[in-house]
C-alpha cells in the first residue's frame, strides 16, 4: 500500500489485522489489532475466545471424589495438571495426607510433564517464530546478519552460526525440531510411570498415587531423566545465543511483548516433610514448595503467603459474556482462619453465561477477567503468569527460600547444577532475574525451566528411592468425605497458575471453580477498562517486521502472544488481507 507525503504533512495508515483463531486446547483464541504501519506500532489489541464449556456449571451436585476424573477433561494437554490440582484440593477437603512416596509420585509425574511441555512448546511451537524459514519471510536482513554471526556457545551445542541455530528450528525439517519430538516421547513415558496415562491420569488420586512404585519404576525414570539432562545442557546455551542475537540485531526488541512485571505464581512440588494440606498451615507448607508461591506488583515481591494470595483473588467481568452474580447466594464469608472472603472470590463466584454478539466496544469474549486485589491502594491488577516459567523463576529467585542442592535461590538468581551424564560433564547454570518482562525473556525462562524441572525430578527421585529401599512402599491413604467443607488446590500448569476452589455441602459439590493459566493471560478488558495481559503486551508493541501492510505476517505480534504459551497451538490462521481503518493526516513534526 503506497503512502503519499506532501510538504508539512504525512499520510498515516492505520489498518485492522486479525489472527483468529489462534487455536489452542484451552478454547479458541483470537487476536484482533489496529496497527499504525507508518510508525510501525500496534495501537490497540483485543483478545477473544468464542468457546464456552461450563465445567463449573455441571460440576455442581456431583460426588467430589469424581472431581479429578472430570476436571482432567478440561484440557487435552494440561489434563494431568487439572487432575493433580483437583487431588490437592480434595486432600485439603478430606484432611488426608498421603504417604511420602505418594507426594513424591505427584512431583515426579508433574516435573516430567513440565519437561515434556516446555521442550515441545519451545522448539516445536514458539521457536518456529525464530526459525530460518520464518525470519527469511519477515526479516531477511536479520537472517543475512545471522549467517555472519558466530554462535558464542557453538562448542557446547554444535551450531556454528546463529543462522545454523535458526535452521535447526525449521518446522518439520530442522534437526533440533526433530530431536525435540523424540524428547517429547520419552518424557511422556516418564509421566506415565506414575500417572498411568496422559492426559487423563488413572493413578493420580486424592490420598496419593495408586501406581505400583518399585525400584524398577524409579530406575526407568532415572534413565530417561539423565537423557533429558543431556538435552538441557545443549538446549539452554543454544537458546541464550539465539535470544541474545535478536537483542543485538534489532535494537529496541526488548519492547516486543513488554508489560509491567505484575506476576502471579501459586508454587508447586510440595515437600512431603512439611505439607499436610491443612489450609490453616498453608502459609508454612506453601513456602516450603520447590517452586515458591508469590505475588509481584510492578517488580516488587509483595508476599509469598498462599493464604494472603488466595484472599487477594477477584473475578471481574466487564467485556465477558456473563451476568454478574452479586445478587446470588454467598457460599463462603470466612476462610478456615477466620479471614473475610470477598463476594468476587472464586469460592463465591456463580457462573451465569449470557451468549451475545461479539462487540469490541462492549462484550467480546467468554473469558472472565481474574484480577489480584492490591489492598495497599484498592486497585485490581491484571497480573500475568509470565507463560509459567518466567513467574515461577522470578518469584523463587527473589524469595531466596529454595535450596535443594541442585537448585538454589540467591535473592537475585537461580543457581542450577546439572550433574555429569553419559555424554557431557557437570554443568553449572545461573538464571538471573531479567530487566524486562517481555517476549524474549519469557521464552528464555522457559528454556532454563526445563533444567529446573529436571533437577526437581532428580531431587524427588533420590528421596523416593530412600522410601522404597526402606520398605515404605505405600503411596496412598484412605479418606472419608465430609458433609460440609471448603477447600482449594494450588498448583502450576506448565504455562502458569492453576487453582481449583471447591465448596462441599451435604456431601456433594455445591460450587467448583477451576482457574487455569490461560484465562489469567487471555482475559479481556475488565469492569474498569483495564486490558488483559495479552492485550497489554501487544498494545503499543513496536513492529520490526520488514514486510509492508499488504504482505504483513505479524511475526512480532505472534512472538508476543506465543511467549505466554496459551496452551499448545493446533494452528495459526489469519483471515483476509485486512482493510484500511482510517487515514489520518498530521503535520510532519507531530508524526
Amino acid at each position: 500500500m503506497a503512502t503519499v507525503e506532501t510538504p508539512g504533512q504525512q499520510r498515516v495508515v492505520v489498518k485492522e489485522m486479525s489472527w483468529d483463531p489462534i487455536t489452542r486446547i484451552v478454547g479458541s483464541l483470537g487476536i484482533h489489532t489496529e496497527i499504525d504501519f507508518t510508525n510501525q506500532q500496534v495501537l490497540r489489541c483485543w483478545s477473544t475466545s468464542m468457546i464456552f464449556r461450563g465445567f463449573d456449571i455441571f460440576m455442581k451436585g456431583i460426588d467430589p471424589r469424581d472431581a479429578h476424573f472430570i476436571t482432567s477433561r478440561i484440557c487435552g494437554i494440561c489434563g494431568d495438571n487439572h487432575c493433580t490440582c483437583s487431588c490437592l484440593n480434595q486432600n485439603m477437603a478430606y484432611s488426608v495426607k498421603p504417604p511420602k512416596l505418594g507426594d513424591y509420585a505427584f512431583n515426579l509425574a508433574e516435573s516430567a510433564d513440565f519437561m515434556f511441555d516446555h521442550a515441545i512448546y519451545n522448539d516445536c511451537m514458539a521457536n518456529v517464530d525464530y526459525s530460518e524459514q520464518m525470519v527469511k519471510e519477515t526479516n531477511p536482513g536479520v537472517l543475512a546478519r545471522a549467517e555472519r554471526t558466530p554462535a558464542p556457545h557453538s562448542d557446547v551445542h554444535g551450531y556454528r552460526t546463529i543462522a545454523d541455530i535458526m535452521r535447526a528450528l525449521n518446522a518439520f525439517t530442522g534437526d533440533f525440531y526433530l530431536e525435540t519430538l523424540q524428547v517429547a516421547r520419552y518424557t511422556r513415558e516418564m509421566y506415565c510411570l506414575f500417572g498411568g496415562r496422559h492426559t487423563h491420569p488413572s493413578t493420580i488420586l486424592p490420598g496419593g498415587c495408586s501406581a505400583d512404585i518399585t525400584h524398577q519404576t524409579l530406575t526407568d525414570y532415572y534413565v530417561r531423566l539423565m537423557r533429558y539432562v543431556d538435552y538441557c545442557k545443549r538446549s539452554i546455551p543454544m537458546h541464550d545465543d539465539l535470544y541474545d542475537f535478536f537483542y543485538e540485531a534489532m535494537p529496541g526488541y526488548e519492547q516486543v511483548g513488554y508489560r509491567d512485571t505484575d506476576l502471579i505464581c501459586w508454587g508447586c512440588f510440595d515437600d512431603p516433610d512439611y505439607v499436610d494440606y491443612d489450609y490453616r498451615n498453608m502459609t508454612d507448607w506453601g513456602r516450603h514448595r520447590y517452586v515458591t508461591p508469590g505475588l509481584v506488583f510492578k517488580g516488587e515481591l509483595i508476599t509469598t503467603d498462599l493464604v494472603e494470595i488466595n484472599l487477594a483473588i477477584r473475578i471481574l467481568l466487564g467485556s465477558s459474556y456473563f451476568d454478574d452474580w452479586t445478587n446470588e447466594a454467598t457460599f463462603v464469608t470466612r476462610d478456615p482462619l477466620g479471614n473475610e472472603v470477598d463476594k468476587r472470590h472464586p469460592w463465591n463466584k456463580v457462573t451465569l453465561p449470557k451468549p451475545q454478539a461479539r462487540d469490541f466496544t462492549d462484550k467480546y469474549s467468554w473469558v472472565a477477567s481474574p484480577r489480584m486485589f492490591d489492598r495497599r491502594d484498592g486497585s485490581f491488577v491484571a497480573s500475568d503468569t509470565g507463560g509459567g516459567p518466567f513467574a515461577r523463576q522470578w518469584v523463587t529467585a527473589k524469595a531466596g527460600l529454595l535450596d535443594i542442592g541442585y537448585l538454589k535461590a540467591t535473592g537475585h538468581s537461580l543457581q542450577m547444577v546439572l550433574p555429569k551424564t553419559g555424554f557431557m560433564p557437570q554443568m553449572e547454570l545461573e538464571w538471573r532475574i531479567p530487566q524486562w518482562s517481555n517476549a524474549i525473556e519469557r521464552q528464555r525462562a522457559r528454556s532454563y525451566h526445563q533444567a529446573y524441572a529436571a533437577l526437581v525430578g532428580l531431587h524427588c527421585l533420590e528421596k523416593a528411592l530412600v522410601e522404597v529401599r526402606a520398605g515404605r512402599t505405600r503411596s496412598w491413604k484412605e479418606f472419608s468425605v465430609p458433609e460440609e467443607t471448603i477447600s482449594v488446590g494450588f498448583h502450576e500448569a506448565a504455562r502458569g497458575v492453576l487453582s481449583h476452589h471447591m465448596v462441599i455441602r451435604d456431601g456433594k459439590i455445591a460450587n467448583y471453580q477451576p482457574y487455569p493459566p490461560t484465562p489469567w493471560n487471555a482475559n479481556p478488558r475488565d469492569t474498569y477498562g483495564t486490558p488483559g495481559p495479552y492485550e497489554d503486551a501487544v498494545q503499543n508493541s513496536p513492529i520490526f517486521e520488514e514486510n509492508g501492510p499488504d504482505t504483513f505476517k505479524g511475526i512480532d505480534v505472534m512472538r508476543a502472544v506465543h511467549s505466554f504459551d496459551p496452551c499448545l497451538p493446533c494452528g495459526v490462521h489469519m483471515y483476509g488481507g485486512g482493510k484500511v481503518r482510517k487515514v489520518v493526516h498530521t503535520p510532519t513534526g507531530m508524526a
